[in-house]
């Protein structure tokens, strides 16, 4: 299956986190189909993240299959494409999908252990580039390789949209749960 969904103190029970650093970022459950917790047909990704880096590590069920035994294309971009959108977060930038493009260099076996990572690239006002990579979480041996470019939503979006999925930064060494900054 999926890596596992995220444990939460039973007060904060509708509420998913997405850790960088030091920092929480927490939000909703929400029905996506790569994060969201709600969506049963779902990856449900446990995602982590530094500044600029999104990474999770999962094994894929027989229901994620393509051809008998491997994982299917359309499944590992889905992938790539959320750890790259997620590296966004750290530095408050969201983004859509403009431009993907998966380069598939080995076979990924159902029910073996992978790590999907995404990192910024390049950070401009209207263009947002990011790499990343399926490797063995064995090995470490290099399965896919991805580049996209994401769009920037608007400020007005980005607000709506944290508002939606009541989104918020927690210091946990800030025992106040300050609420997330806007810019």
């Amino acid at each position: 299956m999926t890596s596992e969904a995220p444990v939460v103190a039973r007060e904060k029970a509708a509420t998913v986190a997405f850790r960088v650093g030091s920092k929480r970022f927490e939000f909703a459950p929400h029905n996506c189909f790569a994060c969201g917790q709600l969506n049963a047909h779902g990856l449900q990704l446990r995602l982590h993240g530094d500044a600029d880096r999104c990474w999770t590590e999962l094994t894929l069920s027989s229901r994620f299959e393509g051809w008998e035994g491997i994982a299917h294309g359309g499944i590992l971009t889905a992938i790539l494409d959320e750890v790259m959108a997620w590296a966004l977060v750290g530095q408050d930038s969201w983004g859509l999908t403009a431009r993907l493009s998966v380069d598939f260099r080995k076979r990924v076996l159902i029910g073996s252990p992978v790590r999907a990572e995404g990192w910024i690239t390049d950070k401009r006002r209207r263009l947002l580039r990011t790499q990343g990579r399926i490797v063995d979480a064995a090995t470490g041996e290099v399965l896919a390789v991805a580049e996209a470019v994401y769009v920037p939503a608007p400020e007005e979006r980005k607000r709506e949209l944290k508002a939606r999925y009541q989104f918020r930064l927690v210091d946990d060494d800030d025992p106040s749960d300050g609420a997330y900054p806007s810019r």
